[in-house]
């Protein structure tokens, strides 16, 4: 398995492969990667980080574990949807979901490799594949196993170390986190509307993140929220920040500090 992800850092390695999905197949402005199937390889380890990503995309995604602890962690963490013993009980949902264009994972009770050699011989398809820059167990395939999906038309994501990409909208800007000090439910939604506010109208990838990340990421994002900005986008995020504490600088309600990479604002 490799390495973990503490609670701290998991939203911006989910970002980084988010971003990298967003990448390697341009995702729809309404469904993002809806319809598309994604080959997550390891249920643990920077599997579960691409799960992540790959719900907030809009894919469907398949992974395996044989290890019951991995199993029984994906399912509490909300990871996975489903957790089910075989190949075939995993299709029969990824189908459905595939054919709505709605956003699921799947784990499957077996080892990464078995998995996919039930799959080659089934002739599933990916659409998209883990990395090439992680190593064979977390991309829960040989490399004969993967060359054979690449020759029939699987994408790999396109990722480096840490899920890093070269895309200029998502992955090669600085990921910076905001946060606030008290009444959190009533001032990140805010927050993120002004970050909202600071992107480029068109630009759709982060759009998404701002809107969906939170809801899959769960209690990791109940008090920090976080995208990749360019300087000039964090500059104007300041002053819009800034702008609205002094909107509401006379509310009976006290106002919470807020921070933006660290250092508070207003």
């Amino acid at each position: 398995m490799g390495r973990i992800t503490d609670s701290h850092s998991l939203p911006e390695a989910v970002y980084r492969l988010y971003a990298a999905l967003a990448a390697t197949l341009p995702l729809d402005a309404e469904r993002g990667l809806g319809g598309k199937l994604l080959y997550a390889g390891e249920l643990g380890g920077e599997g579960r980080q691409l799960l992540f990503a790959a719900n907030i995309a809009g894919a469907a995604s398949l992974a395996a574990s044989a290890d019951p602890a991995v199993q029984r962690q994906a399912i509490r963490d909300g990871v996975v949807d489903f957790l089910v013993t075989s190949l075939e009980e995993a299709l029969r949902i990824l189908k459905n979901e595939i054919r709505k264009r709605q956003a699921v994972s799947v784990g499957v009770a077996v080892a990464p490799q078995q998995l996919m050699d039930q799959m080659l011989d089934r002739g599933v398809l990916p659409d998209l594949l883990t990395p090439l820059s992680w190593g064979d167990s977390d991309r829960g395939a040989t490399q004969e196993q993967g060359a054979k999906l690449i020759g029939q038309g699987s994408l790999p994501i396109i990722a480096g170390e840490n899920g890093a990409t070269e895309d200029r909208k998502t992955g090669d800007d600085s990921y910076i986190r905001w946060s606030v000090n008290h009444d959190f439910t009533r001032w990140l939604p805010r927050l993120d509307s002004v970050v909202e506010e600071s992107l480029p109208s068109d630009d759709w990838v982060r759009q998404r993140w701002l809107r969906l990340a939170p809801r899959y990421l769960g209690r990791v994002a109940q008090r920090e929220h976080g995208v990749a900005l360019s300087g000039d986008e964090m500059i104007r995020l300041r002053s819009l920040v800034i702008e609205l504490l002094a909107e509401h600088s006379q509310d009976a309600v006290k106002l919470p500090v807020v921070r933006i990479g660290g250092v508070p604002v207003g």
